[in-house]
């Protein structure tokens, strides 16, 4: 934080108050570089880590400079997403109140005709995505000739989502003596060339600290086949517990793959789809937010920017494409000095991402096993695993004893010893074969009954014929 006040860097009494109120007693590093060249009128290009504070950064000026008794549109705030504009608006409005500015959000997926009927209120800011404002004012609903303040957010974003035609045709709608103001957590090729084309003399603000991702987050990656990606989210998920928990996937095709995969497994999931309409992407985020939905499922353009107060752990489904990328999906947690965790699920052949984000990024990211219920790092594990691999290596060290002894025993026997043995057993087994003991006499088997004798005869005698009958009887009586 740095060591000014809020009065020392040009912010008025009664945002000074509000920001008191909402326990923000001092301005971050890129909101004191920042509020004095924009009061002052300059165009700037701000460059600063996200979760820094930027929103407050350009707007708290904004708002002290639009003038509430006009009934003109003023000020204009663009962008990416309909939930970073939304998530604006909401910050705006907050500061707005005690200078009795009127805020008017203006974003895709929402109903056309009811904002045109809300620009009727007479905002002096609006706040949205190029996308609809373009369209405002391709239907003359929105007139932007009196603008005097335009902020484009999270600018990198904004260029390389295609919004370059419109975000020139919203331009070119305002008076030329506004002032312009870009900011971003990264600086590609294109702010350069909107640089030199819109802006005069601007002041390049670039707040570099040691590290670009918080110190406060751990960074760690988990190695993981393919196959095995849904059951190795499931057991960090169930290791960690954490209140909620983002998830990034780089493919929007599979998200609602995952999420019917995890939604199975009994968590509460929803879904951050780019194209889906206002409402539901708002009610996914509400319920995230309020913590009635533990894990949140999203694309690096879906939640870009986005400020979700207290969010503990981020998991990356997918490695972030490069390392400007990690950097934004990173500083979803740990926001304004809080704790946090990321982890990347990545198979065996894409561990040369995280070597190079480490060496890139200079952070501390480390492989981590998951075993009994812990998350452990290489040595751990070892020392974990210790009593398992000792007990393993006593028994091959006794066996191997036991027949190193067998081994000597036979080495040091005689053999003059051994041959009589050798010979007596041979003749007593020759013996044995030829003198076999006498078997046990049979026992005598006992005679039968007169009675079962006579029965005997009757049953041989029945159907024989009479000759057979009679030579047995003649038999009987000798």
């Amino acid at each position: 934080m740095s060591k000014h006040t809020w009065n020392e860097i040009g912010i008025n009494e009664l945002l000074e108050s509000k920001l008191a109120a909402n326990g923000i007693l001092e301005p971050t590093d890129v909101q004191a570089e920042t509020i004095p060249i924009l009061l002052g009128g300059s165009d700037v290009s701000a460059r600063s880590q996200t979760g820094t504070g930027k929103t407050l950064a350009y707007l708290l000026p904004m708002l002290q400079k639009l003038n509430s008794y006009s009934n003109a549109v003023q000020g204009v705030i663009l962008a990416p997403t309909q939930e970073l504009a939304m998530q604006i608006v909401r910050v705006a409005e907050i500061y707005a109140e005690p200078l009795n500015i009127r805020v008017q959000q203006l974003i895709g997926g929402a109903a056309l005709k009811r904002q045109v009927e809300k620009l009727k209120l007479r905002p002096q800011l609006v706040i949205g995505t190029p996308g609809r404002i373009h369209e405002l004012l391709k239907i003359r609903k929105l007139k932007l000739t009196d603008v005097n303040n335009v902020v484009v957010d999270e600018a990198d974003q904004v260029f390389q989502l295609g919004s370059t035609k419109e975000v020139e045709v919203i331009l070119h709608n305002m008076g030329k003596g506004r002032q312009i103001a870009f900011f971003s957590a990264t600086y590609p090729d294109q702010m350069a060339r909107f640089e030199g084309r819109w802006m005069k003399n601007p002041v390049r603000i670039q707040i570099t600290p040691e590290h670009r991702v918080s110190q406060t987050i751990d960074n760690y990656f988990v190695v993981s086949d393919k196959r095995d990606k849904t059951d190795t989210a499931r057991r960090l998920v169930r290791l960690l517990n954490p209140s909620s928990a983002l998830l990034f996937l780089n493919d929007t095709d599979n998200i609602s793959n995952w999420e019917s995969k995890l939604s199975y497994e009994g968590f509460t999931v929803e879904a951050l789809y780019g194209d889906a309409d206002k409402q539901r992407r708002a009610a996914t985020l509400t319920r995230f937010r309020e913590g009635r939905c533990q894990l949140l499922l999203a694309t690096d353009v879906a939640a870009r920017g986005l400020d979700i107060e207290g969010l503990p752990l981020v998991i990356q489904l997918d490695p972030a494409a490069d390392a400007d990328h990690y950097v934004h999906r990173a500083g979803r947690t740990g926001r304004m000095g809080r704790a946090g965790t990321v982890i990347s699920i990545v198979m065996p052949q894409e561990l040369f991402i995280m070597e190079k984000f480490r060496k890139q990024l200079g952070i501390d990211l480390s492989e981590r096993t998951m075993f009994r219920g812990k998350l452990l790092s290489a040595e751990e594990l070892r020392e974990a695993t210790r009593p398992f691999a000792a007990r393993h290596e006593a028994k091959l060290a006794e066996r191997s004893e036991v027949q190193s002894k067998r081994l000597q025993e036979r080495k040091e026997a005689p053999e003059a010893a051994t041959a009589p043995v050798k010979e007596t057993k041979l003749v007593e087994v020759h013996a044995a074969t030829a003198a076999p003991k006498p078997k046990a006499a049979a026992k005598a088997a006992p005679k039968p009954s007169p009675k079962k004798v006579e029965r005997k005869r009757e049953g041989k005698n029945k159907g024989a014929p009479k000759w057979l009958k009679a030579k047995r009887e003649a038999e009987k009586e000798k």
